[in-house]
């Protein structure tokens, strides 16, 4: 389950068509709203994406935050259209508040890493933090512009990237600095769920099945 604050941020309040929207908090608006506020976006931009309306997508949580977006997909399935879009987005707020961090668990992963996954998520060698908030923009950029399952791999294997840099950096400091290790080993359990769940909603869109 996706949870917004382990990629925490101040945000701005929803507005107010959001809290009309779900002030009743039945489950099957919000879920209808979700879906249908996706499958909208995504067609409308993919149709004609001129205009610098993929530029605002991708800025989008450095102008808003990440409340907006969670009061429309954060309760989204994983396979879903929404549940990815949300993921896509909580993991580029993680890149852009802490890209030093990111880049320190990337270079990591990417040294320790015995698979495609680097070359799949596409950084450069060696990647530094402006590299990392260059990369996750291309890969949100590409869900919109782009093949949309390329787009899902990249971003799986980014994660798997900095789940592995996270579990080795986990166990350096667990002699030392349990707390920190923790924090560290949970860090990589969620990027490791959210590879499996992009990865699988990479699938699903190969299929048409995606909804």
């Amino acid at each position: 389950m996706s949870d917004a604050r382990d990629f925490h941020k101040p945000v701005r309040r929803p507005s107010e068509l959001f809290d009309r929207l779900f002030a009743a908090e039945d489950p099957a608006e919000v879920s209808r709203v979700a879906h249908s506020t996706a499958h909208a976006l995504l067609a409308r931009v993919r149709d004609d994406p001129s205009g610098g309306v993929v530029d605002r997508l991708v800025a989008f949580t450095d102008e808003h935050g990440i409340d907006d977006l969670a009061e429309l997909w954060s309760r989204s399935p994983a396979k879903s259209l929404p549940g990815a879009l949300w993921r896509l987005y909580l993991l580029q707020l993680m890149i852009h508040d802490d890209p030093q961090t990111a880049a320190l668990l990337y270079e990591r992963g990417r040294v320790e890493l015995d698979s495609v996954d680097p070359v799949v998520a596409g950084a450069p060698v060696p990647a530094g933090p402006d590299e990392l908030v260059s990369l996750i923009d291309t890969i949100l950029r590409g869900l919109f512009e782009g093949d949309f399952a390329v787009a899902l791999d990249r971003a799986a294997a980014f994660c798997r990237v900095q789940a592995s840099g996270s579990t080795h950096l986990a166990d350096d400091y667990e002699a030392t600095e349990p707390e920190r290790a923790s924090a560290f080993t949970t860090r990589a359990l969620r990027l490791s769920t959210y590879a499996t769940d992009l990865a699988a909603a990479g699938a699903l869109w190969r299929r048409d099945a995606l909804r």
